[in-house]
């Protein structure tokens, strides 16, 4: 399951969102960027950019559905995520959730924290004196994590059982090449599900 997604949350064009990033050059590379966190000190997470995050399962286990023929298959828990994950964009206005992916034991997504929220609101424009406080990106996750594990603990009767690794893993995206990059990655990754590192069937080749 993997969506692609314009300001309004449907599919189009992702030109106001390729503006939003930066002009420096980096290319992606999986192995590198999205295996270990890479979060700076010193870096503002609340400030307006697009963020490449992986969020495994605990233990890496394959919680959420299987892989078949390249597709991946959600079974109820998956559905949850899914459905938690959407509702980043729902609750916070200055969340837009481009391409992103739910995989057996993990899931990838990019997250797009906007200045635009105007446009987020469907024209409606913010009053001059209100300010809209943002939370940090390691906050919107930990937001996305609490409730999909209460959720799903609900439905396997089981308070309080660890649903997530305790980290994510994250990236900064600088260019548009990165963030072409990137969604090229996350829209391939059930088709190469039986060489994924995450796989713990992995075939080494």
């Amino acid at each position: 399951m993997w969506r692609g997604r314009n300001e309004n949350g449907k599919g189009g064009s992702r030109t106001a969102l390729t503006r939003r990033v930066s002009k420096a050059k980096m290319r992606y590379d999986p192995k590198k960027h999205h295996r270990r966190s890479i979060r700076l000190k010193e870096y503002d997470y609340t400030r307006a950019g697009a963020y490449f995050v992986t969020i495994c399962a605990w233990n890496r286990e394959c919680l959420f559905g299987e892989v078949v023929n390249g597709e991946i298959r959600l079974n109820e828990w998956g559905e949850v995520v899914a459905k938690t994950w959407e509702c980043l964009e729902e609750r916070y206005p200055y969340v837009i959730l481009d391409e992103w992916v739910i995989m057996p034991n993990h899931l990838h997504g990019i997250v797009i924290i906007t200045d635009d929220i105007e446009y987020r609101r469907g024209g409606s424009r913010t009053a001059p004196t209100e300010t809209l406080k943002r939370k940090p990106l390691g906050r919107l996750i930990g937001a996305f994590k609490t409730v999909s594990t209460k959720l799903i603990n609900e439905i396997r009767s089981n308070p309080g059982a660890p649903l997530w690794q305790r980290n994510y893993y994250e990236h900064i995206i600088r260019s548009e090449r990165d963030l072409q990059d990137i969604r090229e990655y996350i829209a391939g990754n059930p088709i190469k599900w039986e060489e994924d590192e995450e796989n713990p069937d992995k075939i080494v080749r």
